[in-house]
């Protein structure tokens, strides 16, 4: 399928994006917001579009802004499809579970969604209103997004964090939320509604968790903390983002003595891991992919290495020097294709850590070059 996806660099759109270059086996167009406010550009990156994927949206705002943008979104995208000789088979709308309620909000998603609606009816194609509930995940904007990346972010940076309202919600992750919409555009025959639920969580536990993680994290020289929940997998990935780039490289505590020096590379406060090392003749390179959710851990136990990390869909990359003669480790973030180069004079020993076995049905690795 060829998809177009408005707000294609906003927080869910890369997740959406990511997750679709994982599979491999769709064109996506990306329409980031220069794109959708050109008629002659949007016009030409959904035509011959199998499918829409609609995640342009405004959430914070002056109240009438809020409720007016959402609704202009909307118009200038279906006055585009209206042109089209052949339009897409169905649009994929990302509405919020907020549309029922009476505010600016939530009037701006849901006339949207009746708008949408309109269009799919008279062109004979299928409307998909997703309800989305809280989404958080890597990436996301502190202060903008979702109160999980707000308080990453200030765990991070050194800040305390503070608990506005105590209540209830449904957090669903980022790359959750992508399986699901790539799983409604495999069905595109029939207009409906979705409803998206996630894990129901206090805001209160909400940050003890993140307080938990960050206290096993950071106090005790890099432990991993209990991830034996998958949840969990995806609160601690979303935490270690807001560390990166100038979070690492962090420090181990070596204990020499006159045999030489041991350095624990790592431990885990709960569920499976596994710690493997490789050796890597002069100029040789390792690595170059990325994954979607698995936790791994490079530490230089010989020899002197590049570690290169650049976030997918960016041409921004980061590059470590790292030296066996000062033992630090880099964790890898979701996300990003990263990889590692010999560049010293002899063999380099590296030791890994992810948080998971290796499983060849379910490996999480997906082919991309760091340059």
């Amino acid at each position: 399928m060829r998809i177009a996806i408005t707000g294609a660099c906003g927080f869910l759109g890369q997740h959406l994006r990511v997750a679709l270059r994982a599979g491999g086996e769709h064109e996506t167009v990306a329409i980031d917001r220069e794109v959708f406010e050109d008629p002659e550009s949007l016009r030409a990156a959904v035509i011959g579009a199998d499918a829409v994927v609609h995640l342009a949206g405004v959430n914070r705002d002056r109240p009438e802004v809020i409720e007016e943008a959402n609704v202009a979104l909307a118009d200038r995208l279906v006055q585009t499809l209206a042109q089209l000789p052949d339009p897409p088979r169905g649009v994929v709308y990302a509405n919020s579970a907020q549309a029922g309620r009476d505010t600016p909000y939530g009037r701006g998603k849901r006339r949207a969604a009746e708008i949408l609606a309109a269009w799919a009816d008279k062109a004979g194609s299928a409307l998909v209103d997703m309800r989305l509930c809280n989404i958080f995940g890597e990436r996301s904007r502190p202060f903008y997004n979702t109160v999980v990346g707000t308080f990453c972010h200030q765990l991070a940076v050194g800040e305390t964090p503070s608990i506005l309202e105590d209540r209830t919600i449904n957090l669903v992750h980022a790359q959750d939320m992508a399986t699901r919409i790539i799983r409604e555009l495999g069905d595109l025959g029939t207009s409906r509604e979705v409803v998206t639920t996630g894990r129901p969580l206090a805001v209160s536990d909400l940050l003890a968790r993140l307080h938990e993680m960050h206290h096993i994290y950071t106090d005790h020289h890099g432990r991993i903390p209990n991830l034996s929940d998958p949840f969990d997998v995806d609160l601690f990935n979303t935490y270690r983002s807001y560390l990166f780039p100038s979070g690492y490289p962090r420090p181990l505590r070596s204990n020499r003595d006159p045999r030489g020096n041991f350095v624990e590379l790592s431990q885990s406060a709960g569920g499976e891991a596994q710690t493997s090392f490789s050796t890597t003749v002069g100029g040789v390179t390792r690595g170059e992919h990325f994954h979607l959710r698995k936790i791994e851990r490079f530490v230089v136990l010989s020899g002197e290495a590049t570690i290169e990390i650049r976030p997918v869909l960016s041409k921004n990359v980061t590059t470590y020097r790292v030296s066996g003669d000062q033992p630090a480790f880099v964790d890898m973030p979701t996300l990003c294709a990263h990889n590692i180069t010999n560049v010293g004079d002899g063999v380099l020993y590296t030791a890994f850590w992810a948080n998971e076995i290796f499983d060849p049905g379910r490996p999480d690795t997906f082919r991309e070059p760091v340059g």
